[in-house]
């Protein structure tokens, strides 16, 4: 499940309710969805759709999102590390970019108008938006897979708006391990790690 990082406050946020609290004043939803028995993550795209058809639903009538697609990410996807440059750099987008995780985990930092930078590592089975207008970066885990159902607002899909004075290279983009919770300067800046 998710974990939130706020390096700046050398303090992590874990569970669903102190999560979605943390996040709420952000615009951004949180919620976990099902996996178990549902579907296998690595079945076709429509077999995924299909299945998660009445939550992809509703989002899409809360959010007014008119498609939605399933992606894959892998250390096999051509060009990975020049679609992931794309991500790494901060920005913001014209429109929501929601994200239900079915396989792998990445790492979303967030720079709000007021408060700190926070991370957010998700995992199978967190879906999260990340609202129109947001500051914010993305890298995948050390594992380098992610396999998730993206929404859009716009049948072209998402482009992202580059800021000019850009925080996101001060950041290193690593993950937590399964006991590595406490191992906040792993997402600090890069200026405090030793």
């Amino acid at each position: 499940m998710a974990i939130i990082s706020i390096s700046s406050e050398n303090r992590t946020i874990e569970g669903v309710e102190a999560i979605r609290s943390y996040l709420s004043p952000h615009g951004i939803w949180f919620e976990r969805w099902p996996l178990e028995e549902r579907v296998d993550p690595n079945a076709p795209a429509e077999e995924i759709l299909k299945a998660y058809d009445s939550e992809i639903k509703s989002l899409m009538a809360k959010g007014g999102y008119v498609v939605a697609d399933v992606v894959n990410i892998t250390t096999e996807t051509p060009n990975l590390e020049v679609l992931l440059d794309r991500f790494r750099a901060e920005h913001t987008h014209s429109e929501d970019e929601v994200r239900f995780i079915l396989r792998g985990n990445g790492l979303f930092h967030v720079h709000p108008e007021n408060g700190p930078v926070f991370a957010i590592q998700v995992t199978a089975g967190d879906m999260i938006n990340v609202p129109k207008g947001t500051k914010h970066w993305f890298d995948l885990c050390k594992d380098r897979v992610i396999r998730a159902v993206r929404l859009f607002q716009e049948t072209a899909g998402w482009t992202p708006h580059y800021v000019e004075q850009s925080i996101s290279g001060d950041f290193v983009p690593l993950c937590f391990g399964p006991k590595d919770v406490a191992g906040l300067a792993r997402v600090a800046p890069k200026l405090s790690v030793s």
